[in-house]
């Protein structure tokens, strides 16, 4: 497929199927970094959702940054991977504390940022600031190995970023992404996965018995009943590795633990 076909497929595709999300509507800097955090590795419903909680209880970087990993942990429970909760809030803290409470305009600042990546980077400059930034992810990934590699194997996104920036729209790269995320999305649906023609391509590891929910479950309980002993905690979760997972919570901010109990980091 040539250029003039793809970008006018993804055009015409946006203008029939374009998707409706609250982080697309009264767009600020800040609602960009809050939802590209909570959208890695989290599908897009489960995100709705507690994108406008969020928003509403910590609605700019000085609020975000002033929280307790408590108060932020509260709100941002059932979505997983909650290493990305404590990320938003340094972020924030980093973005008041050096940037004058804004988020950078540039890449090279940005990705200084807690939980915030090359590609992350490129997504905050396309949809916060409409610049022509070049970026890559699970959607853009499958439209361009899809339409551009088929039949091909272990490319590498050292491959797909040319392309990318050669099929850009330049004019205005916000809605560009919007379109092939959207695109990307739906093509998801009606062919085999190209994304495994990738070399970035790995399986999720599986959630259910791993330590990743045993912290979750601490973290939950912690939530619910405030404070406990690590002996009682330990005897309540019933695993051995509890003991790894609670060093690992204290060690990255999650939780405190004194002599007498364990309990969420004020």
């Amino acid at each position: 497929m040539n250029i003039v076909q793809f970008q006018k497929r993804i055009w015409d595709f946006y203008g029939k199927n374009k998707r409706d999300f609250a982080w697309r509507k009264q767009i600020t800097p800040y609602k960009i970094l809050v939802s590209e955090v909570m959208l890695q590795q989290t599908q897009v419903s489960r995100v709705a959702a507690k994108y406008k909680e969020f928003i509403k209880t910590f609605p700019n970087l000085p609020t975000l940054a002033k929280a307790s990993p408590a108060a932020i942990l509260a709100v941002w429970s059932g979505l997983g991977y909650n290493r990305r909760a404590l990320y938003l809030k340094r972020a924030a803290e980093m973005a008041v504390a050096e940037y004058g409470g804004k988020l950078p305009k540039n890449h090279e600042q940005l990705v200084l940022l807690p939980g915030v990546g090359k590609n992350t980077a490129g997504a905050i400059l396309a949809y916060a600031y409409n610049l022509p930034a070049i970026f890559i992810e699970t959607n853009i990934r499958r439209t361009y190995i899809h339409h551009f590699f088929p039949g091909q194997k272990n490319i590498s996104d050292a491959q797909l970023m040319p392309v990318i920036e050669e099929t850009l729209d330049a004019k205005n790269p916000r809605k560009w992404y919007w379109a092939l995320m959207d695109y990307g999305s739906f093509l998801g649906t009606v062919v085999e996965n190209p994304n495994r023609q990738s070399k970035q391509y790995a399986k999720q590891s599986k959630f259910e018995g791993s330590l990743r929910q045993l912290r979750g479950k601490i973290l939950k309980y912690l939530l619910e009943k405030k404070r406990i002993s690590s002996k009682e905690l330990h005897a309540l979760m019933k695993d051995s590795r509890y003991p790894l997972a609670e060093r690992q919570l204290v060690a990255e901010g999650f939780i405190s633990k004194n002599k007498n109990a364990v309990f969420l980091k004020k």
